[in-house]
């Protein structure tokens, strides 16, 4: 009796600890928590049935399980893989994606965690990044031509296409993808870098002979100009010459009606200028047209005079040679 009633009073004294620890378990088993950044998705025997988005405190049944997420930024940079331009280049490309769950029933059920999901979007970029680098040139992601260059449209294309089929396929939130590296392969550097130099080559060309066009045009339109001025610098010459002449004409009348038989000695000592050399000796009778002035003006009496005078003054001193005649008479004549 006694040892029936220290067990009673045993048990009796154990119940109470009992009863929380049973408390405490089915609280743990009841009862979850959800932290801020975090989803947490409440499944019944492998299946979804409950979505936490938002952080605190949340009830489930014991035979229940409870799969947290992160709802943070994930970076996730995939392997390079070799891709082919749209000219057939060889190049090695590879992205960073940035993504995070936005769908955590979907992302539970068809990727299940982070490899999963990053598994997927490997697969999602190459096929993306691979589509849009075959349908555009290699200009379109290195060179000097801005007309051609492409790249951010091209890599915005990429992050539009990944983020639609992640969203779809598997409830994830695609934010950005970004282009880490873009390098030719090793085999063809030499031969790419070759063809790079000679497209530059044929640029600088092009440069030259469009300088070259536009100095020969500048310079045409430069004679074009010299030409014009020169000519209405000659009309205007022409038209001062003519006025010039004009007055000199009417000067040259004017002093001609004024004294014309100095102007007819002027003019005949211009005549004999143009056919006498120098050297030359003429003999000219004196009423001949050369001396027509100087024989009908009175220097030419004063000379016949003074020519009688020296010829008599000379005639007792100098006997006259036979058939000589004095200087004076071949003068008259």
């Amino acid at each position: 009796m006694r040892q029936h009633k220290k067990g009673s009073s045993r048990t009796a004294r154990l119940a109470p600890f009992a009863l929380v620890a049973l408390a405490v378990l089915a609280a743990q088993l009841c009862f979850f928590r959800v932290e801020t950044g975090q989803y947490a998705v409440v499944t019944e025997f492998g299946d979804p049935v409950q979505v936490v988005t938002k952080p605190g405190l949340g009830i489930k049944y014991p035979y229940q399980s409870v799969r947290t997420f992160d709802a943070r930024l994930y970076v996730y940079t995939p392997a390079f893989n070799e891709f082919l331009t749209r000219d057939k280049t060889a190049v090695i490309a590879s992205g960073v994606i940035l993504w995070r769950v936005e769908d955590p029933r979907k992302f539970f059920e068809t990727v299940s965690n982070r490899t999963g999901a990053e598994a997927r979007l490997s697969d999602i970029l190459f096929a993306e990044l691979g589509a849009a680098i075959g349908r555009n040139q290699l200009s379109a992601f290195v060179g000097t031509d801005q007309s051609a260059y492409r790249a951010e449209q091209i890599l915005a294309e990429v992050a539009q296409g990944c983020r639609d089929t992640a969203r779809r396929d598997y409830g994830i939130d695609v934010v950005d993808v970004q282009l880490q590296r873009f390098d030719f392969p090793e085999r063809n550097r030499l031969r790419v870098y070759a063809r790079m130099k000679s497209e530059r080559a044929r640029i600088s060309m092009k440069y030259r002979s469009e300088g070259e066009e536009e100095g020969l045009k500048i310079r045409a339109e430069a004679e074009q100009e010299r030409t014009r001025i020169g000519s209405e610098a000659f009309k205007v010459a022409e038209q001062h010459r003519g006025r010039g002449e004009a007055e000199s004409a009417r000067i040259y009348a004017e002093e001609l009606e004024a004294a014309p038989d100095f102007y007819r000695f002027l003019r005949t000592l211009d005549a004999s200028r143009k056919f006498i050399d120098d050297g030359t000796t003429l003999v000219l009778p004196a009423n001949s047209e050369l001396f027509g002035l100087l024989y009908e003006s009175n220097h030419y009496q004063r000379a016949r005079r003074a020519g009688s005078d020296r010829a008599a003054q000379a005639a007792p001193s100098e006997p006259r040679a036979e058939g000589k005649r004095p200087e004076h008479e071949l003068f008259n004549q």
